[in-house]
């Protein structure tokens, strides 16, 4: 082999190394974004018992619905937690799946097509959390407001629980379910009173929407804790099992980043404003002496955690991410 040809025999062999690690980079520079979150659920044990968060999405709330400070103090706790100031601010719709040895419990229920795009996703993430929603028997509403109400009856009109019956206090049931209380709420609030109608509509008709009162135990190991004032029968649930117990609180909170600090500031959509702040208060200050874990209807998905007493207010501890205990055990 000559001397000329073995030169361009390497040069060859280097320019078709160097275009294959050129084609390889363009090629690994072409993978799609991917921008699809991971599905909407999180599991947490309490006790016995599978808690599974379920995420139905978001909404933005206006910080100028909120009244007891001033706007420019509301703005500075806004920014202490990296929300955007001066405008809206993203607070997550949540609910919560309780599986315990005989039920399967659903409180609350998301929005449905009640309140735009940006919801409605709770059935589907059920099933991506691998449950059939034909098999909750149970539904416990906090209240029946429609980010929480909407969701037991799909777009179409139809049981979205097939065989779940329907639990709310009976305050709540009265009040939103008769068109006479349309006088007690401004007039951007009484489309509230046709959905929440809607939505129980189809349970109604089959005998499936019953009423409680009071500190009931609707279910074994779930006992009713009333924290009225968001709504007249606003309640809030306290699951039990083993040595371990987690309230879900429902809307005690909606502005987790100004309420938690401050109690006493409450939200237009309070049907009965210093109720509200009362509730508010005996339940942020029981749960931090009784050192409950909370899931809250509108933290940040999961809504799982505990709350801190601080020298002004309370402050929020989230869970952190980790396996099941049953998950966890070495076979």
């Amino acid at each position: 082999m000559s001397k000329k040809f073995g030169i361009h025999a390497r040069n060859l062999l280097s320019n078709l190394v160097i275009s294959s690690l050129i084609g390889a980079t363009a090629a690994h520079a072409a993978a799609p974004v991917q921008s699809e979150q991971a599905p909407g659920f999180y599991r947490q044990q309490v006790g016995d018992a599978v808690v599974t968060a379920v995420y139905d999405g978001y909404l933005d709330l206006d910080p100028k619905d909120l009244s007891g400070m001033t706007q420019q103090q509301i703005q500075v706790h806004i920014a202490k937690l990296f929300q955007a100031k001066n405008s809206t601010v993203q607070t997550a719709v949540n609910a919560y799946l309780v599986h315990t040895k005989d039920n399967l419990i659903l409180i609350d229920s998301g929005s449905s097509d009640c309140f735009g795009p940006t919801v409605g996703r709770l059935v589907d993430n059920i099933k991506l959390a691998g449950y059939d929603p034909a098999d909750v028997d149970t539904v416990l509403l906090t209240h029946l407001h429609p980010d929480h109400a909407c969701g037991i009856t799909t777009p179409g009109g139809k049981p979205a629980f097939p065989n779940a019956t329907i639990w709310a206090d009976r305050k709540d049931a009265d009040f939103w379910l008769k068109q006479s209380s349309a006088s007690k709420l401004p007039a951007s609030q009484h489309v509230f009173l046709k959905m929440a109608q809607a939505a129980v509509a189809p349970y109604a008709a089959q005998g499936r929407f019953k009423t409680f009162t009071g500190s009931d135990t609707i279910v074994p190991g779930v006992t009713v804790v009333p924290s009225n004032g968001h709504t007249p029968g606003h309640s809030s649930y306290l699951v039990d099992s083993g040595a371990e117990k987690l309230l879900v609180w429902g809307d005690i909170v909606h502005f987790h980043a100004v309420q938690l600090p401050h109690p006493e500031v409450t939200i237009e959509v309070d049907v009965a404003s210093e109720e509200a702040v009362a509730s508010r208060r005996k339940i942020l200050a029981e749960a931090t002496q009784q050192k409950w874990l909370v899931a809250a209807a509108h933290h940040p998905f999961p809504g799982l955690g505990h709350v801190r007493k601080e020298a002004i207010g309370y402050s929020w501890v989230p869970v952190e991410y980790a396996p099941l205990k049953t998950a966890a055990k070495v076979k």
